[in-house]
């Protein structure tokens, strides 16, 4: 088959033919990269399947296929563009290559290492979304709290900082030129100077390990450090994040969640509850051991209260007190005010069955004498 005469026809020291030949070229690697995504993706969703409990093939599909569909559509860009010339100027050195093809060049590899490195995350993201998927599972048949959940996002970063920083220093050494040898050498020698400027984010970077190894608290723990408190809902390398009772999103430095004294209030067996009850001066003697027998009998009875104690305190000009204290066994904030309501509706039930009455005025608190 002959070719039409005015295909050879050139522009830009590059015959017509060449840039059809190029750009079928990128055609035909756009079409495969569509067909081998597809594809590429059914096969490794069934070869891991019984491996990657948990996670779905769109998802397989966005961390791994995408970043070597980008890897191949680089390919095929490399190759259409390696069809074409690239004439000299006039007055250019004999031996030295364009700077169009130079550039371009330039750009293929810097494209391929950036492709490397997304890759390499991408793997890394995939791996620990199975072992945290898997990590769920566990948690949710054992019904108790993992460190992976904690854990598993702060590993993940410092790998990510890992690769990137290595791909950084290859793009730089074969891209761009530099000695990257040279390059570390002179951050040695800065090292003293970096460190200093940094003092706080190492502190913080520190005080991160120091949570994961002695693991004060975990993501979930209720606590409070110093005048902080909230719900942790992630441990990074700088900071803690905490979800407050306002709803507010608070981002507390890691060494200042290690270097004040810290409640985790998660970990508590019980939940305290203390008040006083004041009686006007109705209420006689009987009534009152009356009322404090029913209602000691009525919280000792509930299964999740413990250590009850009320107890005639003291008696003033205003009224009689009656302190009140027990310890409700549950770790559910929610379940703990369910308890101190239903109790306090036992208590004025109390009351009201011994004729007894409450005095209209809390009293003023007077100092106790020494």
């Amino acid at each position: 088959m002959e070719i039409p005469a005015f295909l050879h026809r050139e522009v830009l020291g590059n015959e017509l033919l060449d840039y059809l030949i190029a750009g079928f070229i990128l055609l035909l690697g756009a079409t495969l990269n569509r067909l081998l995504s597809r594809l590429l993706s059914k096969a490794l969703f069934r070869l891991t399947k019984r491996y990657t409990t948990g996670v779905s093939e769109s998802e397989l599909h966005d961390l791994l296929i995408q970043p070597l569909g980008a890897l191949l559509f680089l390919i095929s860009f490399y190759l259409a563009f390696s069809v074409l010339r690239y004439p000299l100027p006039p007055l250019a050195v004999k031996g030295v290559e364009p700077w169009p093809k130079v550039m371009l060049l330039g750009l293929f590899h810097l494209g391929v290492i950036a492709t490397i490195v997304w890759v390499i995350l991408s793997l890394i993201d995939f791996a620990l979304l199975v072992v945290q998927r898997r990590a769920e599972l566990v948690t949710a048949a054992a019904g108790t709290r993992r460190l992976d959940s904690q854990f598993l996002p702060f590993a993940k970063d410092l790998l990510k900082v890992f690769v990137v920083v290595i791909g950084l220093l290859v793009a730089l050494g074969q891209v761009f030129g530099v000695n990257v040898t040279a390059l570390i050498g002179g951050l040695g020698i800065g090292g003293l100077a970096v460190a200093f400027a940094a003092k706080e984010s190492l502190e913080n970077l520190l005080a991160s390990f120091t949570i994961f190894i002695d693991q004060p608290f975990g993501v979930g723990d209720l606590v409070t450090a110093g005048t902080v408190s909230g719900t942790v809902e992630k441990i990074g390398f700088r900071s803690t994040r905490l979800r407050t009772a306002e709803k507010s999103y608070l981002t507390v430095p890691n060494k200042s969640m290690i270097d004040k004294p810290l409640d985790n209030l998660s970990l508590r067996t019980a939940r305290r509850v203390g008040f006083t009850l004041y009686f006007d001066q109705k209420t006689t003697s009987d009534q009152l051991q009356a009322i404090i027998s029913e209602a000691v009998a009525a919280m000792t009875a509930h299964s999740l209260v413990q250590d009850v104690q009320m107890k005639f305190n003291s008696i003033s000009p205003s009224g009689k007190e009656v302190t009140v204290q027990y310890f409700v066994e549950t770790t559910s904030y929610d379940e703990y005010l369910d308890v101190k309501e239903t109790l306090n509706y036992r208590l004025v039930e109390a009351v009201e069955h011994q004729g007894g009455s409450f005095a209209t005025a809390t009293p003023v608190a007077t100092p106790a004498a020494a």
